[in-house]
């Protein structure tokens, strides 16, 4: 049997892994350099590296362990599933029991109408899927022009060609002939940076009109969907205005297009309901999920339909589909998964308990002098690094050049947070605990001391000029 626990020194497995691993989103020489630091085991909200170093992961991974990791009851499930039906798919009029009972429970959960499932294996096969969806829907129709969706700029909904067009990265644009055709951006409800004199009130409605200004222009007969995350995360965790969603709403029901609701980061806990829809008090045709379905434990998404569009769809044969669509052995994951979700009232004490702590001591991180800004909705939040944080200005520094100096603080400091351009991000395993919340906390403000040090003797702490 091949083993794969470590067995070698570190500086071996960085050897093989530079000669081998191509890593995504990096920048593959400048890692050969460095060496990446690997990760042996895991458990609960802890890592543990080949040197047996101890991190916090205030990341839950990518987003996505939601549960924690080391339970064995999801090894089990998968084990289970694998003796009795490893692989099995779903194209030629068959199905499995895994596949049939996981679409079942996510329409439970799932808010209003969203009754039906096409599962993928990822949020960008999702986001993929739903492009495909909204374009046949309206075909379906009679309105085979309404094929333009509308996305907005530093939204994140995935990296294939089909979702990193309709996400708003526009580095990830300037690689691989992206954006596809018919797909529009507007502009993120990011206050912090894009807000000038306007209260987040005021901002909040003039970023959402842009929908409207944009569907106008394009014309009302060609759009055919919006698609948003609740709370943008890869993009650096931004809460929009409490105006911004209640105008969106408004918005796509006097068009009549469909509203697609990207809950791969804000799904199954995150923002303190199973779903940001819920937490935003937004009604979507379709929302893409994935991450936390199965708390990165298998690889797994899907799309949740609404009645009205599953029903439309059904009229036609919809050419499309992958290989892994509903695997059994990540179905079976990912009903262990939300069962421990639901019976461990995790959802309910991320709402009511951990989070509304977190929420306290995270806000607390403004009072740091390189902090302008700390936001979080349940378990994500981000910390905007300002040299000024009257004027709410940006750094002279390329963009990015004190978030990275933060995150490496971290790091050194055993903490796993991200950093989005010079915002500072967490999104914790909702399984966190209030002493383990202390220490993120207390990490997080060495950290800040530590960056905060090195961005004076260097002279970093300077204000871009205001545009």
């Amino acid at each position: 049997m091949v083993q794969v626990s470590n067995h070698m020194p570190t500086a071996e497995l960085q050897a093989l892994d530079s000669a081998h691993h191509m890593h995504p989103f990096t920048q593959g020489a400048g890692l050969r350099a460095k060496g990446p630091r690997v990760i042996t085991r895991a458990e609960g909200c802890w890592l543990t590296d080949s040197e047996g170093e101890r991190i916090l992961d205030a990341m839950a991974g990518l987003w996505c362990v939601n549960i924690g990791y080391g339970r064995k009851e999801l090894a089990d499930a998968a084990a289970r599933q694998m003796q009795e039906l490893p692989y099995y798919n779903t194209f030629f009029q068959t199905t499995h029991v895994p596949a049939i009972a996981l679409a079942q429970r996510i329409a439970e959960l799932a808010p209003g109408d969203l009754n039906h499932v096409f599962f993928a294996s990822s949020g960008s096969e999702a986001n993929d899927t739903n492009i495909r969806l909204v374009r046949t829907y309206w075909d379906a129709k009679g309105q085979p022009d309404r094929n333009v969706i509308i996305a907005r700029w530093n939204g994140y909904h995935g990296s294939s060609v089909g979702s990193g067009s309709l996400g708003g990265m526009k580095g990830m644009h300037a690689q691989g002939g992206m954006p596809i055709p018919d797909i529009h951006h507007i502009n993120q409800p990011h206050w912090w940076n894009e807000g000038g004199e306007m209260s987040p009130e005021e901002f909040g409605l003039a970023r959402a009109r842009e929908l409207e200004t944009a569907i106008e222009q394009i014309g009302p007969d060609r759009v055919g969907a919006f698609i948003a995350e609740p709370v943008q995360g890869a993009g650096g965790v931004i809460i929009p205005p409490s105006t911004y969603w209640p105008e969106i709403q408004r918005i796509v029901d006097k068009y009549g297009i469909l509203l697609i609701a990207d809950e791969v980061i804000c799904g199954f806990g995150r923002t303190g309901n199973w779903f940001g829809s819920q937490t935003m008090n937004i009604r979507p045709h379709i929302m893409t999920i994935a991450k936390g379905l199965s708390s990165g434990y298998q690889p797994i998404g899907g799309s949740v339909v609404c009645d009205e569009v599953a029903e439309v769809i059904a009229g036609v044969e919809f050419n499309h589909g992958y290989t892994y669509s509903g695997h059994p052995v990540a179905c079976a994951v990912a009903l262990e998964n939300l069962r421990i979700l639901d019976e461990e009232g995790i959802v309910t004490r991320v709402a009511t308990d951990t989070g509304p702590y977190l929420k306290e001591k995270f806000e607390s991180l403004a009072d740091h002098p390189l902090v302008g800004e700390a936001r979080i909705v349940g378990m994500m939040g981000s910390i905007a690094l300002t040299p000024d944080k009257a004027s709410r200005a940006q750094f002279a520094a390329e963009a990015g050049t004190v978030g990275y100096i933060t995150r490496e603080r971290c790091f050194a400091n055993n903490l796993i947070m991200r950093h989005v351009y010079d915002r500072m991000i967490i999104s914790p395993p909702l399984v966190i605990s209030r002493d383990e919340i202390d220490t993120l906390i207390e990490r997080a403000w060495k950290s800040l001391d530590e960056a905060h040090a090195r961005l004076k003797d260097e002279g970093l702490m300077q204000a871009a000029p205001r545009a």
